[in-house]
């Protein structure tokens, strides 16, 4: 070859390998960005771009941006699936955050873990989403485990005088879940659960169900559903005479959608209602990193967002943290290779984050990092937004 097309070949393989090695890692979003759970999805979209500005802007990681890329599951696991085929085939993909929904995170995992991506899971709280039985487990949490989250809500009950409860439980991964952590809470606390009823996806309808639910005499429901169905529910139960007065204890789903807005204020105000969180921009762990995300947020999306006004505030905080775990887990494997990655995950120091001190996060036995004591009741104050129970 001619010295100067030899040269020439050199530069190009050289500028090349500088492209590749300043090409950004890609994080996926695999989430439901445009139906019933997109206030969740949003609010964790929100959450990592505020973690991953900040990041870039101080450096990136291994000298290399951070960049997230979007995939709307719209809650579907069909499409979900098809999302995780599509995002192994990309370019320096180092690893997916989730969504809202139990039921995609379940059905997406054999794909995870067939095509080794690691997935940070910042709200799906079905316990078998990390209890999944695959060795080595690629799925790791920042967020409530259903295993945690009865012991909460049956407690609140049990504090507030409750002895006879309901369970209203949608028919899929997460209903199941938290069948079987509420029947174990209500075991430990001496609580009666006196029905179970079973609602199905996309249900206009609880007639049948409140009706079962006032004849069991039950002084309060529990709520496992998002927010089209909880807003179906509520609406049903203030609709009757027999179920107008019960209390409420619902999981978090409710909040993950457009729930107030499908209620409407006058209903919700007439309501009892308390719902499981683990983080309030209005009650921080780390008051100046609280500060620092919350001024980013009204920089990045909204000017006018108060400390009580963020919707999906555990979804923004929860993606936060994971992304700077993420972020150490590469800078201690010194690598973006997804298996030694995931080894660092389990292997992290202590770490101050927005939720919590992790003390570590995780383990190479546990990839849960929130437990009952990070959680609690919150209520939806006179405008809609919600703030903390106070104790």
């Amino acid at each position: 070859m001619p010295l100067k097309k030899l040269a020439f070949a050199t530069l190009l393989v050289v500028l090349s390998s500088l492209s590749f090695a300043q090409a950004p890692l890609i994080i996926a979003l695999d989430a439901d960005l445009s139906a019933v759970a997109k206030t969740g999805g949003i609010a964790i979209k929100r959450g990592a771009s505020i973690a991953i500005n900040e990041i870039n802007t101080a450096g990136g990681v291994l000298g290399r941006n951070l960049e997230l890329k979007t995939f709307d599951h719209r809650g579907n696991p069909a499409r979900g699936i098809a999302n995780i085929n599509k995002i192994a085939t990309l370019d320096n993909v180092v690893a997916v955050m989730g969504g809202v929904h139990t039921p995609v995170a379940i059905q997406e995992l054999p794909a995870l873990h067939e095509h080794e991506l690691i997935y940070l899971d910042p709200w799906a709280a079905g316990t078998p989403v990390i209890d999944n039985g695959y060795e080595p487990n690629y799925a790791f949490r920042v967020s409530v485990r259903d295993a945690e989250a009865g012991k909460v809500i049956i407690g609140a009950a049990k504090k507030d005088g409750i002895k006879k409860i309901a369970l209203l439980l949608g028919k899929n991964g997460w209903g199941r879940s938290n069948e079987k952590s509420m029947t174990i809470a209500a075991s430990e606390f001496g609580v009666e659960i006196v029905a179970k009823e079973w609602f199905n996806w996309k249900q206009t309808n609880m007639t049948r169900e409140f009706a079962a639910i006032a004849k069991s005499g039950a002084q309060a429901v529990v709520f496992v559903a998002n927010a089209p169905e909880g807003a179906v529910s509520l609406k049903q139960m203030l609709s009757e005479d027999t179920t107008k007065n019960l209390k409420i204890y619902s999981h978090w789903g409710i909040a993950g959608g457009e729930f107030v807005e499908a209620v409407g204020l006058e209903s919700l105000t007439m309501a009892n209602i308390k719902v499981l969180q683990t983080y309030s921009f209005l009650k921080p762990a780390n008051p100046a990193l609280n500060a620092q995300v919350l001024a980013a947020y009204q920089d990045m999306f909204d000017a006018n967002a108060t400390a009580e006004s963020i919707q999906g505030a555990v979804g923004v905080a929860q993606s936060y943290d994971l992304i700077y775990l993420l972020k150490m887990a590469i800078e201690k494997a010194g690598s973006t290779q997804r298996p030694l990655v995931r080894n660092a995950l389990e292997q992290l120091p202590n770490y101050q984050g927005l939720l919590k001190h992790y003390t570590p996060a995780f383990s190479p036995t546990q990839h849960d990092s929130l437990w009952a004591e990070d959680y609690f009741m919150s209520e939806y104050n006179e405008r809609g937004f919600l703030v903390p129970v106070e104790k």
